[in-house]
């Protein structure tokens, strides 16, 4: 007796892949959303505990910081809690009330990602004596030696951003030099196996004190403290932020 031939099967039709590609899709996206609106919060205090660390390590002899942002008419007022400004200062203060000098962000694109770090401002000797990298994804070993080589971080004790004297510009911008070439106080010392980040570096601090610092040393003054005494708070608050 011979066996029946099988029944034909069909095959699944392109609308019924294309709705469970859909609907797989669906899943997958509101399990990033799900994941991300839930970690959100966390991330963002890390965040905010970092630089609040880093404007400390930027300015060395602060003991509190106040955050201000620029109004309408270019004066620097106290930041507000929710403020996501990105020309916000951090005003540092010794403990007695003295303005130290300012912290400001700034940002630029690296060897593989963008890089931000944030750099201390000397304003009575108009010179950046601090810098903290932020986020960055350079090339462990390499390009993120910039973050500990000694020699490199020597290069921000005093780096000279002097402005000319009609207060428009820096009279020396920012450049990096081969390592070990280094020879006026504007200048930085690359660094060895790193010289695309350290290029990057130099260029970011380039850019930001060009655009930024002839405004804001023309406010110094928005800086200066206020009779309000300093106290707990947490970062982008009009209060102060005490030094851990």
């Amino acid at each position: 007796m011979s066996t029946p031939a099988p029944l034909p099967t069909a095959d699944p039709s392109a609308w019924s892949m294309a709705r469970a590609l859909v609907g797989v899709g669906l899943v997958c996206g509101l399990l990033i959303v799900f994941v991300y609106e839930a970690t959100r919060p966390t991330i963002e205090r890390a965040r905010a505990e970092a630089l609040r660390r880093a404007v400390f390590e930027v300015l060395p002899g602060a003991a509190s910081s106040q955050s201000f942002e620029p109004d309408e008419n270019g004066r620097y007022i106290p930041a507000g809690a929710n403020s996501s400004s990105e020309e916000i200062v951090h005003a540092g203060y010794d403990t007695d009330g003295r303005l130290v000098g300012l912290a400001l962000d700034a940002a630029g694109m690296g060897y593989q990602d963008v890089i931000r770090l944030l750099y201390g401002y000397a304003t009575e000797a108009e010179a950046i004596i601090g810098v903290q990298v932020l986020e960055s994804r350079e090339t462990p070993g390499l390009g993120d030696r910039v973050e500990s080589d000694p020699g490199f971080q020597a290069n921000f004790e005093r780096l000279d951003v002097s402005l000319a004297a009609d207060g428009q510009t820096i009279l020396h911008p920012i450049e990096v030099v081969k390592p070990g070439e280094k020879q006026h106080p504007w200048q930085i010392d690359g660094l060895t196996g790193a010289t695309i980040t350290s290029n990057a570096i130099g260029s970011i601090l380039r850019v930001s004190t060009l655009a930024r610092l002839p405004a804001i040393h023309a406010r110094l003054g928005d800086f200066e403290p206020k009779d309000s005494e300093p106290g707990d708070s947490e970062p982008g608050d009009s209060g102060k932020e005490v030094a851990p």
